[in-house]
């Protein structure tokens, strides 16, 4: 088991990499992430095991998230302020998908990351983009549904418009957070295994200041979306809470109310299992330097955050009838193969089948 101490007696390349060294060890090039399999960090299964979960990770979350953004260019019923915001989160994840899991695959599966140094930067910024889009997505979602369903602002009407001012704040937000270790604040390096890249968690070297970047990560794309989306589902259920209760004898309130509670917890949940790990793991290494820790534990935040491209259109989509119909019929020529088509008239959640007048506070 080879652990590593964070900034204890190693040799460092500090532009490219960072990595444990034998203390025999005179030269670094001999275990460089870009030269040579990292086979001093881990077994070979090991690193099997990981290129088979990513290989998974992208040849489920590519066809997923490319049907979602089909479908909604191939059928107009698909495209309203609400699945705008899909579509967003959806191009968020075939991102990371086509980049972030493909180059993760490939470079377990050479246990080294063999596309060198560039390719790391560019595939660390690409997998920090998308994440942080897709972070964002869900907490723009979870806001549009405070909005209709709980009618804070009164008889606020969410449109198009609103949708697409979402989506580019998203790309406005995740820019501000990915680019700066393009220009010198944190840097982007093989983290755990060395194989997949991301901000340098690592290392507290005052040219990058690594742990203010950290910091900042962790509050504001990961305390604050998670915090927004706390709020609005909460509120969202707390509102449904009082119309069932007003309309005991309403079964169809009653029904409403139940599969709201399991989405929302499903998506709660679904964002806890994907970043929670990730976020949990920097902030950890800020706050116990010189801890040892095992690097093929530190691997594991990393592919789940990466899992989030599977998770959030299951989640998310496949939930909605709308896309879910639309898909069957893209992917069979217009046939469903369960016989009856679904209904597609019914919104992203089984909340909107309550109508605003029902659901607005008194």
């Amino acid at each position: 088991m080879h652990k590593m101490r964070p900034d204890s007696k190693v040799q460092e390349l500090p532009e490219d990499f960072y990595i444990p060294i034998p203390l025999d060890t005179n030269n670094i090039t001999s275990l460089s992430p870009f030269l040579v399999p990292q086979t001093h960090l881990a077994s070979p299964a090991v690193f099997m095991c990981m290129a088979a979960f990513m290989f998974v990770l992208m040849i489920a979350g590519f066809p997923i998230n490319a049907l979602t953004i089909a479908c909604t260019v191939k059928y107009k019923k698909l495209r309203s302020h609400l699945n705008y915001i899909l579509v967003n989160l959806a191009i968020a994840n075939l991102l990371v998908a086509t980049v972030g899991s493909f180059t993760a695959f490939y470079s377990f599966s050479n246990m080294y990351f063999r596309f060198g140094p560039l390719a790391c930067k560019i595939e660390g910024f690409v997998a920090t983009l998308g994440g942080m889009v897709s972070l964002w997505s869900l907490a723009v979602v979870a806001f549009e549904r405070y909005l209709v369903i709980c009618k804070p602002v009164g008889n606020f009407s969410f449109k198009s418009t609103h949708a697409i001012i979402g989506c580019v704040v998203t790309w406005v937000f995740s820019l501000i957070a990915s680019v700066p270790p393009l220009f010198g604040w944190s840097r982007y390096i093989p983290e755990g295994l060395q194989c997949s890249c991301g901000p340098d968690w690592y290392t507290t070297n005052n040219k990058y200041n690594n742990e203010s970047y950290v910091m900042f990560l962790f509050c504001f794309c990961f305390g604050l979306p998670f915090s927004v989306i706390v709020f609005c589902y909460s509120q969202l259920l707390f509102t449904l809470r009082s119309v069932a209760k007003a309309q005991e004898q309403s079964v169809s309130t009653q029904k409403a109310e139940r599969e709201v509670t399991k989405m929302v917890v499903v998506m709660v949940m679904g964002f806890l299992v994907c970043w929670l790990p990730y976020a949990s793991f920097s902030l950890w290494i800020v706050l116990n330097r010189g801890e040892t820790f095992d690097l093929r534990l530190a691997s594991v935040p990393s592919i789940f955050s990466k899992a989030s491209t599977v998770y959030n259109p299951v989640i998310y989509v496949f939930m909605n009838k709308q896309f879910r119909s639309c898909m069957l019929k893209l992917v069979f020529c217009g046939k469903s193969p369960f016989g009856e088509e679904e209904d597609v008239s019914s919104q992203v959640t089984q909340v909107s089948s309550v109508s605003s007048s029902q659901v607005a506070p008194a």
